[in-house]
């Protein structure tokens, strides 16, 4: 069997890096802390190489530093492309359909547990402002119990 082979996870970490390259968080860190995060967070829950894959991009579509075209033509996997869909939230998506589509596609569901984990981080929220903070860190639980994740200690 022939074909064009799948990009290393080093090249999948570096194209996720420079994708979102000038990109800043809420609290003004540098992107690729949090994707960088993200996927030693999926590591550490035992995640597979294509749910760490999926970690270094699970925010390039939805913050438009990759386009699905781009996605459906990348030497990914199929499950690292579905899990990478399934993690883009959609303009106007209720919670309850996205939280249904993280759960219907194997593999998505430790990754957004991991993002999930680094955004709720308490030394992250602290960076910002209480509105703020308060309103994420209702939404990030709101997610969590979605999901049926345990709430976040």
């Amino acid at each position: 069997m022939t074909g064009t082979p799948y990009l290393t996870p080093a090249e999948v970490e570096a194209l996720a890096v420079a994708a979102h390259a000038g990109q800043t968080d809420k609290a003004g860190r540098p992107y690729a802390e949090h994707l960088r995060a993200v996927a030693e967070g999926v590591r550490a829950r035992g995640g597979s190489p294509d749910q760490i894959a999926a970690a270094w991009l699970h925010d390039a579509v939805e913050d438009d530093a990759l386009s699905e075209r781009w996605l459906a033509d990348a030497a990914l996997p199929p499950q690292v492309k579905a899990m990478v869909l399934a993690l883009t939230k959609r303009p106007g998506e209720e919670p309850e359909d996205y939280a249904r589509r993280v759960l219907a596609v194997p593999g998505a569901l430790l990754v957004k547990e991991a993002d999930l984990a680094h955004n709720a981080d308490p030394a992250r929220l602290a960076a910002l402002d209480p509105p703020t903070r308060d309103r994420l860190t209702a939404k990030y639980a709101r997610m969590r119990s979605l999901l049926g994740l345990a709430p976040q200690e």
